[in-house]
């Protein structure tokens, strides 16, 4: 699909798509309940139809082919296999959400999201979290929080953290690298968010009066059940670090798509992981967790009607100055023809917030030039500008990173009334939004 020779109408099915989401569950709560699946095949049939009308048989099927075979599977499989395998895990004990137990649940899920990813750390804690604050009146801002910082935020010191950082480690950036040149903006970021965090839920900890001892005295201690599914979350990732590190030679081609040996194993890798998860968890443990389908159903039918809306719009950023949206590649270069980081760094946030950011990362690494080794060292503002925003900014909507949705989908099935799509953006303007500003100024300006 060659971006430059579409217009801006081709990104018409994307955006009905993103405000399909945003309002329909605030106008029409019941009919997008039971049919927000149809709803997203049917804006992705207002791109398919026209598309295949315009263009060849086989160009309709490549475009098919690799949307389906090298993108959408593989996100799905890895978050299906995180939430099987997280589902699995059952953390008990009496856990009481006080504001000190929510800032050190926060904490720990930060530092896990760049070790087992930001799905499978948002996955892990998500349940305990909502079980501990399930006798708070006030617990909408303790999920809020935990998708800014769990879900975001903590996933930037590592390429298992976030799916940009990882395309960045297969383009040549060291494994390292990130943790040694954006540890200072992500703590920045994370301590002023649990600051912020403990401000307010103390406020409101107070606020409702909440017993501050569970007065039962036989209430088992802390510990998991299923812990066996610590080995396969280990499993999962060794099996994405496998993908990108083993370099096998051997290429199938599906439809046109290349789909490489180590990426199949990868996929029939994780879907060998859910079925051994779901043989070997007792069901006491999904009782206990209360897992269901439903959160995944919801990400999974949303996230395919995504994927193929975004299609063109991705295409027309990587058109660069010759596409459609060229004023934005031209807005992050200064007129001595150098990299301008701070520009990098919102129009990379911005975008991934609407985007998906891992193509969004990569369209941008190659604007600043492409080669890892200059990036690393010369311009090494810039890459850190690109890596933050990428991931930071994932934060700022429902759609942002895969994590969000997900965290909403299970604390709704869990009760929890969270925001609307725009009542989120809400939280992210005030709260995240002045917090990138004084990072722009400390760091790229």
């Amino acid at each position: 699909m060659d971006g430059a020779t579409l217009t801006p109408l081709w990104g018409v099915p994307f955006a009905g798509l993103l405000l399909s989401i945003a309002l329909m569950p605030l106008l029409a709560p019941s009919f997008w309940h039971h049919h927000y699946g149809k709803v997203a095949a049917g804006w992705a049939l207002i791109f398919l139809v026209p598309f295949a009308l315009g263009h060849d048989a086989s160009t309709t099927i490549h475009e098919l082919s690799h949307v389906l075979m090298a993108e959408y599977l593989p996100f799905i499989l890895l978050l299906t296999a995180l939430f099987t395998v997280a589902g699995g895990i059952h953390i008990r004990g009496n856990l009481h959400g006080s504001p000190a137990l929510n800032v050190a649940i926060l904490a720990i899920g930060s530092a896990l999201a760049s070790l087992m990813g930001t799905t499978g750390a948002s996955m892990l804690l998500i349940r305990p979290l909502i079980r501990a604050n399930d006798n708070r009146k006030h617990k909408v801002h303790v999920v809020v929080f935990f998708i800014f910082a769990v879900s975001n935020v903590g996933g930037s010191l590592t390429p298992l953290g976030d799916p940009p950082l990882f395309l960045g480690f297969l383009k040549g950036v060291s494994f390292s690298w990130t943790l040694l040149n954006i540890l200072p903006e992500t703590l920045l970021i994370l301590g002023a968010l649990l600051v912020l965090f403990w401000l307010i839920d103390s406020y409101y900890y107070r606020k409702e009066g909440v017993i501050p001892a569970d007065p039962t005295p036989d209430t088992r201690g802390i510990g998991f059940d299923g812990a066996a599914n610590f080995i396969l979350l280990a499993t999962v990732v060794g099996l994405v670090l496998l993908s990108g590190l083993w370099k096998s030679g051997v290429t199938f081609d599906v439809a046109g798509t290349p789909i490489e040996l180590q990426s199949a194993v990868r996929d029939i890798g994780l879907v060998a992981v859910i079925f051994i998860s779901l043989w070997i968890t007792p069901s006491k443990v999904h009782e206990a967790n209360q897992f269901s389908w439903g959160p995944m159903a919801e990400v999974a039918k949303l996230f395919a009607g995504i994927f193929l809306t975004i299609l063109p719009v991705i295409a027309m950023l990587k058109a660069g100055v010759d596409g459609p949206f060229g004023a934005i590649v031209r807005a992050v270069t200064q007129p001595d023809g150098q990299p301008n980081p701070a520009m990098y760094f919102w129009a990379t946030g911005v975008l991934s917030s609407f985007l998906d950011n891992a193509p969004t990362y990569l369209v941008f690494f190659n604007t600043a030039g492409g080669d890892a080794a200059t990036l690393m060292t010369t311009h090494h503002a810039t890459l850190a500008a690109i890596s933050a925003g990428a991931v930071f900014m994932g934060a700022n909507t429902y759609i942002g990173n895969a994590p969000n949705l997900m965290v909403k989908a299970i604390a709704e099935d869990r009760g929890v009334p969270m925001p609307s799509f725009f009542g989120y953006m809400a939280w992210s303007i005030l709260v995240l939004v002045p917090l990138f500003i004084v990072l722009t100024f400390i760091f790229y300006i």
